[in-house]
């Protein structure tokens, strides 16, 4: 594996992938591993896992450095990222026992309880955009509820791979509860079929998506799916046009556009000038530079392929009818780097409007009403967050039954919060993380029922299944 620095495209590293004997061996240490961690009280498992929250306080700068050399995060947003992942972690450490806890459930019998116990080795296939959140928001629900877990990442950022399996080395954990595995992509539906392996989830692409699906139903393994998405981002008549263009910038343009929950379908009810006027100005303004530097806004995007494609993107919805306002083409520079981009007169059938878009550009669409903007943002194979912008809630709520989402942000900017489930439909996925709802994902429910044997008392009454 070869780690490219997307904004002087020179190497950074080079790693071995590892040999299927290695693999073996890894996935017989992380099963060794689980034999012990399921047995680790809840308590000890908050107190690991409150070690690993410090321990990325303590190596931020040097994490956030490597994210930003393998896949071009500006510096300030990395810093961020690992941030937020030691924030997860003191939330799975404090929260875990109350997510988990026995119930006790009414029944015929004299007790029945629901116990919630842990599966496993859970085999993560995990990408690059956000490559140190996307892991621990996987990682610390999973752990403290007894799992291990196997890391498979994204080619392109081997280092923040390794570095995160570091990080559980020295804090206590057993050896093996965090593995990571350096295989591509071929190796991957053995590793599912692997008997060490008891459940995948995925964040990536729609494609990945329905190859490891497909994979862990073959072998009868419980998956979860976090693919694209192609969210709307729907502005009323009623919003404040200067404050929601400035919100819109910013929804689009996290982590330089590539995140499958950004904002990337700006569909504005009524007239649009006013907004596109803010809008436009707003996303020219943008700093693309060195993600090394403080004042970059914008970095470059993480890969070759991807600058190309997002180019075709705009070629061809340009040719299908949509306006170029600002942006369009790549910097004349070394690196992968793209202007921050706007079209109008975007409509189905077009690129900007039914591909998802990894990458500064935005497309704005026009609707008469509510209900035709309801109707457009639906209108995509994609579910996975929507945000509406407006002065009135009453009209905002009933919208959001009616809208095709996992998550839907009125007047807020579409965000994963460990307090919040987060998850998707559609093409866009299944099954939820974070919160109760995702600690619960990888996790046995089994039910126990209870009758006392009591000398003399009447044998239990037949009953069907």
């Amino acid at each position: 594996m070869r780690a490219i620095n997307p904004a002087t495209e020179e190497p950074v590293g080079e790693y071995s992938d590892h040999t299927p004997s290695q693999v073996e061996s890894l996935l017989a240490r992380a099963a060794a591993a689980f034999s012990d961690w399921r047995d680790v009280r809840m308590e000890g498992r908050s107190r690991l896992m409150r070690g690993v929250a410090q321990a990325l306080r303590a190596r931020l700068a040097e994490l956030a450095a490597l994210m930003t050399r393998e896949m071009g995060k500006p510096i300030a947003q990395a810093e961020a990222e690992v941030e937020k992942c030691a924030v997860a972690c003191e939330h799975f450490a404090q929260n875990a026992a109350r997510y988990l806890a026995e119930q006790e459930v009414a029944s015929d019998a004299d007790r029945s309880l629901v116990r919630y116990e842990p599966l496993g080795a859970v085999l993560a296939i995990m990408p690059w955009n956000f490559p140190l959140w996307q892991v621990f928001r996987f990682a610390a629900p999973a752990l403290m509820a007894g799992n291990v877990a196997v890391l498979k990442h994204a080619p392109n950022v081997p280092g923040c791979a390794l570095a995160i399996e570091k990080l559980f080395e020295g804090l206590g954990f057993p050896a093996g509860v965090f593995t990571t595995l350096l295989v591509d992509t071929p190796a991957v539906e053995g590793i599912i079929q692997h008997p060490t392996i008891r459940a995948v989830t995925l964040t990536g692409s729609t494609r990945a998506g329905i190859a490891v699906a497909a994979a862990a139903g073959r072998a009868l393994k419980k998956s979860v799916l976090e693919l694209g998405g192609s969210d709307p981002f729907i502005v009323l008549p009623d919003a404040d046009v200067e404050a929601t263009a400035r919100a819109a910038v910013s929804a689009r343009c996290v982590n330089s556009g590539q995140s499958c929950i950004a904002a990337k379908r700006f569909i504005i009810v009524g007239d649009a000038e006013p907004f596109l006027q803010h809008f436009v100005r707003f996303m020219a303004e943008q700093r693309v530079g060195d993600p090394e530097d403080r004042a970059t806004e914008i970095g470059p995007l993480a890969r070759l392929d991807l600058l190309e494609n997002l180019e075709d993107q705009v070629r061809r919805s340009i040719a299908a009818g949509a306006t170029l306002l600002t942006g369009g083409h790549r910097l004349r520079r070394k690196g992968f780097f793209f202007q921050p981009t706007v079209l109008a007169d975007v409509r189905p059938g077009m690129a900007a409007f039914d591909e998802e878009t990894f990458g500064p550009l935005a497309a704005v669409i026009a609707a008469r009403d509510v209900d035709e903007a309801v109707e457009l943002a639906n209108l995509t194979s994609y579910g996975l967050g929507a945000s509406v912008w407006t002065s009135d809630l009453t009209i905002a709520e009933t919208m959001v039954s009616r809208m095709d989402a996992g998550s839907v942000f009125i007047n807020g900017q579409v965000k994963s919060d460990p307090r919040l489930p987060f998850g998707g439909i559609k093409h866009s996925g299944y099954g939820r993380e974070l919160a109760e709802a995702g600690i619960r994902e990888f996790v046995n429910v089994k039910t126990l029922w209870i009758r006392e044997n009591r000398q003399g008392a009447k044998p239990p009454r037949k009953e069907t299944e």
